[in-house]
């Protein structure tokens, strides 16, 4: 089964396993992960899920397409080169991830 690492703004790291197929981000809402708040559409729109994905585990999963580019200009914090939607991680077999979630979501 897939772990999710997330590593807070203040440094804490919470690991949860998740299941194939799920995302990063409702992994973190079915486990109660703060950081993500996960509150999609609406005013929120997608800058509720935003993390930091680590350089371990960027090879993991493809790169970010341009709708997604564009839906990261909305985020609470600034973007970085490693900013990605967490509901776009879609977690596989036996892999283990590593994300850093930003200061604030809203």
């Amino acid at each position: 089964m897939p772990t999710v690492s997330y590593v807070a703004f203040d440094g804490t790291e919470t690991i949860v396993t998740g299941f194939a197929g799920d995302s990063v981000m409702e992994t973190a809402v079915r486990n109660g992960v703060p950081g993500i708040v996960a509150e999609c559409g609406g005013s929120l729109s997608c800058a509720t899920c935003h993390v930091f994905l680590c350089a371990e585990s960027a090879g993991l999963f493809p790169p970010k397409l341009d709708l997604e580019d564009d839906m990261l200009d909305g985020t609470a914090v600034d973007r970085e080169d490693n900013s990605r939607l967490s509901c776009q991680l879609k977690l596989t077999d036996d892999v283990s991830v590593h994300v850093q979630t930003p200061e604030t979501q809203v």
